[in-house]
C-alpha cells in the first residue's frame, strides 16, 4: 500500500516543533489550532504511533516522532530548494547569462553592476566560445549572452553591437629562419580561423598549426608556452601576460572583431536588453575597443 507524508503536513509538523507549540504554529501557517492537529493526527496514523508523548507546555516528541523530525526537515528544505530553482520569489528575477571566455575577467564587475541594477535577481553564468553561446542563446538557454565573433546567425533584433574589439599577435614560438610559423587555433567551428590563416597566406609567410583546441585556457596555454602565434584581444599582455609576438615580417591580425550582446526570444521579451547593454559597455570599458 503506497502512503504519502505530504509536504503540508510535514512543514506543519517541523513548525510545531520549532514554533513550540500547535497555537503558535497555526499562527505562523496562517491556519486554524484544529487543522494544525488533524495534520499531526494524520501523520501519526502513518506512523502507527503518537508523533508527540505530550503536548503540553512543553512538547515531548516520541521516539518515532523524533526519528521523522529528520526526515521531514530534509523532505521540506529539498522541496522548497526545488520550488526556488523554477518558481522565483515573487519580485525576484532570474537572469542566465552567456560570457565569451576571453571577456571572462570582467565577470565579476558585470555580476556585481547586474547585482546593482537588479538587487533581487538571481544571476547564473556560463562561459565558453562564442560560436557555442550563440547557438545556446538561439535555444532560449540563455536569456543573453556577451559574444567576440565576426559573424553571427541572429536577426538583427535579437543582437546589439556594443563596439569593435581589437585584436593582436600573442606567443614567441621558436621556430628556424624560412621555417613554417607555427600558429595556435581555436578549432572549427571559429569564425576568426578563416581570417587568420588567410592573413598569413596573403602576406606569403608560411605557416602550420602548432596547436588546435576548442577551449580558450588551452590556446592562451599554448601561446604562453611557444607552442605557435595567436590572435587574441589586444590587452591579453596585461590580462594573462602573454607576451606579444615582435615579428616585422607578420601580417596585421584580423579584425577588429564585433563585441555584440546577443538575446534570445524570451529574453528580449522581458526586458533585460537595456539592462544587460548597460551593464557590459560598463564592464569593458578598459578593454581595447576601437575609438
Amino acid at each position: 500500500m503506497h502512503h504519502d507524508l505530504q509536504i503540508t503536513r510535514l512543514r506543519t509538523f517541523v513548525t510545531v516543533v520549532d514554533r513550540g507549540g500547535f497555537r503558535r504554529a497555526a499562527e505562523a501557517l496562517h491556519i486554524t489550532q484544529p487543522a494544525v492537529s488533524q495534520q499531526i493526527r494524520q501523520l501519526g496514523t502513518i506512523l502507527k504511533g503518537p508523533v508527540f508523548l505530550s503536548t503540553g507546555r512543553e512538547l515531548k516528541l516520541s521516539p518515532q516522532g523524533t526519528e521523522l523530525l529528520g526526515y521531514a526537515r530534509r523532505i521540506v528544505a529539498l522541496n522548497d530548494e526545488a520550488v526556488s530553482r523554477f518558481i522565483p520569489t515573487t519580485g525576484s528575477t532570474r537572469i542566465s547569462v552567456g560570457v565569451v571566455e576571453q571577456l571572462a575577467d570582467a565577470l565579476p564587475e558585470i555580476l556585481r553592476l547586474f547585482a546593482r541594477q537588479l538587487p533581487r535577481a538571481q544571476v547564473t553564468v556560463q562561459t565558453g566560445l562564442s560560436e557555442s553561446l550563440e547557438g545556446q542563446v538561439t535555444s532560449g538557454q540563455f536569456d543573453c549572452a556577451l559574444l567576440l565573433q565576426n559573424q553571427l546567425r541572429l536577426p538583427p533584433s535579437l543582437s546589439c553591437p556594443l563596439g569593435l574589439m581589437r585584436m593582436d599577435w600573442f606567443g614567441r614560438p621558436a621556430y628556424g629562419e624560412g621555417a613554417e610559423l607555427p600558429l595556435t587555433l581555436f578549432s572549427e567551428p571559429c569564425t576568426l580561423r578563416g581570417p587568420i590563416m588567410e592573413a598569413f597566406s596573403d602576406a606569403g609567410v608560411s605557416w602550420r598549426v602548432g596547436y588546435e583546441g576548442d577551449q580558450f585556457v588551452g590556446v592562451r596555454s599554448a601561446a604562453q608556452a611557444g607552442l605557435g602565434v595567436a590572435c587574441l584581444i589586444a590587452n591579453g599582455d596585461e590580462l594573462w601576460g602573454l607576451p606579444k609576438t615582435v615579428r616585422s615580417a607578420l601580417p596585421s591580425p584580423p579584425g577588429p572583431v564585433p563585441v555584440t550582446l546577443a538575446m534570445s526570444g524570451p529574453g528580449a521579451a522581458s526586458g533585460i536588453g537595456p539592462i544587460a547593454e548597460k551593464t557590459f559597455q560598463n564592464a569593458l570599458r578598459d578593454y581595447p575597443f576601437v575609438e
